[in-house]
């Protein structure tokens, strides 16, 4: 994994071992990714939820994202996750919380511009993470998830709507903004 573009560019990101405990984002889907929300991302505050090793957060950042709040509820993903913001030094604008994404979202007053979610897939828990996002998105929040095929995503939660999916292989990437 590396950073694809930004001021840290070329930047070489850590993981954790083994695919049971986290799953990166393939740098094609990262790629698609931030070619669909490009001219969004910069001064934007950032949410990285289930962040695993940070790479998404991290690209915004790299992008020109005010901030990035990092959640992972596995100790061993927030030390990566640490690790990597230092290797690119984008540690000054982040935030690193080992939560659960529920507790985090329930207890959280902030708001955010941009939210990356990629849990576990089939997990079963996308759907109310969504859910449990959508009010503490801006009113120009763009929400990204990525999942597998057999996760059902609502097309539509609270003024949020399901805009585009994208196909890449077996991964899928649904991206939700508010109904204008």
């Amino acid at each position: 994994m590396r950073v694809i573009t930004g001021i840290a560019c070329g930047r070489r990101l850590l993981t954790l071992p083994g695919e049971d405990i986290v799953r990166p984002t393939a740098d094609r889907v990262k790629e698609a990714i931030f070619s669909a929300i490009q001219f969004d991302v910069e001064g934007r505050r950032v949410l990285d939820l289930f962040s695993g090793s940070g790479q998404l957060g991290i690209e915004a950042l790299s992008r020109g994202a005010a901030s990035a709040v990092f959640v992972d509820n596995s100790p061993a993903s927030i030390d990566v996750t640490k690790k990597n913001l230092v290797s690119t030094d984008l540690l000054s604008n982040a935030q690193i919380i080992n939560s659960d994404y529920s507790s985090f979202l329930l207890r959280t007053q902030e708001t955010f511009d941009i939210a990356f979610l990629d849990p576990p897939y089939n997990s079963g828990i996308l759907a109310e993470a969504l859910s449990m996002v959508i009010p503490h998105m801006s009113d120009y929040g763009t929400v990204i998830c990525e999942h597998s095929a057999n996760t059902v995503l609502p097309s539509t939660v609270s003024e949020f709507k399901a805009l585009r999916t994208y196909r890449f292989g077996t991964v899928f990437v649904t991206m939700f903004k508010k109904e204008v």
